[in-house]
């Protein structure tokens, strides 16, 4: 059973291609949210080798960070880096051994509401649902580690979180943006229980119940574009800081970097300075970039548009969905229009098995399909076939919107993709190379070079001008080339 549990660490740890010898990468998200994400991968042999033969990955309990760090170095399926391992050493360790004799206060149960609310019954919850002045004086500051894409963030976190001894027993790690479709969710909730009339703030009892449920949260790629998520998380933060719940959070940007140029921008500062006073603010970059190893790609991406490549990716279809004449393979037959149930409504996939799942571009794209409703598919089918993907224009820049959060959902659940298309997949956002729009700005050139980007590669795109809209798509577009490569492709999708 240790072995199992082992393994299901390394898996988890080579979900990023960096500092790892193999260079390969497989996604997974632990969240105690499962309805929300979920994955489970296949482990390779070599990790299974890796860990069977490391007496220290057998332990009975887990191991502290540093140990865990120096034990995956030692059976090669990480790559030493100093700059990595002395983040450990002077960060995740201490914070952990904080975390060892920390007892969060305890947190009050939600007001019963077994009789009809009245004006003093209302005062006297508001009072009860109020958090505490401050954090506890003997709470460990949280952990803040930022840094551009393939600097190991993410392994980082999950070689904490996975750390953690089995006393932790409320503790959570999620993705930031799965975290706040699960936070407006819980507040619509409380809206809706405290009536129209009331007028009482639906933060304080969100922040109450995700205490409740875990005194340690771990936040993966942080970041905020959005106005609703900004006015809402100074009061949140505030709210969990108070409760006891200490965090780590993980980022490509440093905290006076967040939702730059976004409206109201003012509104956030106090945010900002929150996350600076009550968190350690660490830089991952080390200069070594991982992301710029080449990579053997697997051919998972078809173009252009013609017969022979229609008839290719069929084939690869039916061999994923036709299954030998035993009796158990008569339960997983393709189906059409299956209903798929997200946040109280339903969405149909053109065709599917419980595994595999096909779909044309305009029938992912051209609907009004949330990032939701495709974390939803991404979790439930490990493979993907999408089919017909035109060549974007800017007359179509919600569809392109709605794309990249696919691909984004795609690469958080670890999913197997296939894509027939018009052009090279990479290069669906570009504009004409003999236009006159057909040149890169010097900005969107910073970001493709930090993202280890080739310009001639993806092309340029004017469809795109804010920050964050030219860095979510570069972002796109370097996952997927990762999702493209032969490690991803053998490592991705479901059993």
């Amino acid at each position: 059973m240790r072995a199992a549990i082992r393994v299901h660490c390394v898996r988890r740890l080579r979900r990023w291609p960096v500092h790892l010898a193999s260079q390969s990468s497989v996604a997974g998200t632990a969240s105690a949210t499962p309805s929300i994400l979920n994955t489970a991968t296949a482990c390779p042999t070599s990790v299974k080798l890796a860990a069977s033969s490391t007496p220290t990955h057998l332990a009975s309990s887990p191991l502290q960070p540093l140990q865990e760090y120096d034990a995956l170095v030692s059976a090669g399926t990480l790559k030493l880096d100093p700059h990595q391992r002395r983040i450990v050493e002077r960060h995740l360790q201490p914070f952990y051994t904080s975390l060892l004799s920390y007892s969060p206060p305890p947190v009050p149960p939600p007001p019963s509401s077994t009789f009809a609310p009245t004006l003093f019954s209302r005062l006297f919850a508001r009072s009860t649902l109020s958090s505490p002045g401050g954090p506890p004086k003997h709470a460990p500051k949280g952990l803040y580690l930022y840094g551009d894409v393939g600097t190991g963030k993410t392994m980082l976190m999950d070689l904490f979180y996975l750390s953690l001894p089995p006393s932790i027993t409320r503790k959570r790690r999620v993705h930031f943006h799965a975290f706040m479709i699960d936070v407006h969710k819980r507040i619509h909730a409380a809206k809706a229980a405290m009536g129209a009339q009331d007028g009482g703030d639906p933060i304080a009892p969100v922040a109450r119940d995700l205490a409740r449920e875990a005194y340690v949260l771990c936040f993966d790629e942080f970041q905020v574009t959005d106005i609703a998520d900004a006015m809402i998380l100074r009061r949140l933060f505030e709210s969990l800081l108070r409760y006891g719940v200490v965090m780590v959070i993980t980022s490509n940007r440093h905290p006076d970097d967040l939702y730059k140029n976004g409206i109201q921008r003012s509104s956030f500062i106090p945010a900002i300075e929150l996350l600076k006073s009550q968190f350690q603010v660490t830089d991952l970059d080390s200069g070594t970039d991982y992301r710029r190893i080449p990579r053997a790609l697997s051919h998972v991406y078809y173009s252009p548009l013609t017969p022979e490549n229609k008839a290719e990716v069929d084939k690869i279809f039916r061999s994923l969905t036709t299954r030998s004449s035993s009796s158990s393979s008569r339960t997983d037959l393709i189906i059409a229009n299956r209903p798929l149930t997200t946040f109280g409504r339903t969405i149909y996939v053109p065709l599917s098995t419980s595994h595999v799942a096909r779909f044309t571009f305009e029938e992912l794209c051209a609907r009004p399909l949330s990032a939701a409703d495709y974390l939803e598919i991404t979790r439930t089918f490990g493979t993907i076939f999408i089919t017909d993907v035109p060549k974007l224009d800017i007359g179509r820049k919600d569809v392109a919107r709605r794309f990249i959060t696919f691909i984004d959902a795609c690469y958080e659940s670890k999913t197997k993709l296939f894509v027939l298309s018009e052009v090279p997949i990479f290069q669906i956002f570009s504009d004409d190379g003999t236009s006159a729009k057909g040149q890169i700005s010097d900005h969107m050139r910073s970001v493709m070079d930090d993202l280890g980007l080739a310009p001639e590669v993806v092309g340029a795109s004017s469809m795109f001008t804010g920050e964050e809209e030219i860095f979510a798509f570069a972002r796109a577009c370097s996952r997927l080339v990762q999702m493209g490569s032969k490690e991803w492709a053998e490592t991705a999708g479901r059993s």
